[in-house]
């Protein structure tokens, strides 16, 4: 069996009593980073194996795997924070086991969503919304971003450290609102309200403010 267990956005509190319980059970834990994994498994004293699983993980990695799908184990996938197979290389492992172990029962344990805690509080009509995970760096990206700016529907993106700026730059000559999550569930959480060149403002004129990770949220 494969258990795909959400884990923490931030807070290592934020966890369902399920997904502990799984996470002692199974035989093995697949994990993005396990030295971030182990902070939570000594957090919650959790001892089972973990083995590394990640973007850069292929056919040939898996090839290593093979053995306890064969032998039946009960397996569980995770990353560093949310739900695995939402915007990180949970899916090719699903899509490995369906094509190899097609009667292997593959199992949601859900939990924490850094998409959902920002939509919980942005105080807007959005049961129907555009999700587009983390934008391309450079290629498609300006497309995208005319995308959301013309989107009749909300649409959520998440965005790193790194293009934060730059993305609030480009939308910066449209007048939707946008709520922007940092930080989430975490220390320094902030949620900014306001035009993408308010929001911009702000973190330039703090540049503490301009560090975390993202989730932007941008009316219709």
């Amino acid at each position: 069996m494969l258990y795909i267990v959400a884990t923490p956005i931030g807070n290592l509190a934020d966890i369902t009593f399920r997904a502990i319980d799984t996470l002692k059970d199974v035989d093995i834990v697949l994990a993005e980073d396990t030295r971030v994994s182990k902070k939570l498994f000594t957090h919650h004293n959790i001892d089972t194996k973990l083995i590394s699983w990640h973007q850069h993980s292929n056919e040939k990695d898996f090839s290593k795997l093979v053995k306890y799908f064969e032998e039946g184990k009960d397996v569980a996938l995770i990353t560093d924070a949310g739900s695995p197979g939402v915007s990180d290389p949970g899916g090719k492992l699903i899509e490995l086991v369906l094509t190899n172990f097609p009667d292997t029962k593959i199992v949601p344990i859900p939990g924490a969503s850094a998409l959902t805690a920002l939509i919980s509080v942005a105080g807007i009509p959005i049961d129907r919304f555009l999700f587009l995970g983390f934008l391309p760096h450079k290629k498609g990206r300006q497309t995208l971003m005319t995308e959301i700016k013309e989107s009749k529907r909300p649409v959520v993106f998440f965005e790193s450290v790194h293009r934060i700026l730059k993305a609030l730059d480009q939308l910066s000559d449209c007048d939707k609102q946008l709520i922007v999550g940092r930080e989430l569930t975490k220390k320094f959480e902030t949620i900014y309200r306001g035009t993408a060149k308010e929001i911009l403002e702000t973190l330039n004129s703090d540049k503490s403010q301009q560090k975390g990770e993202f989730v932007i949220i941008v009316n219709k």
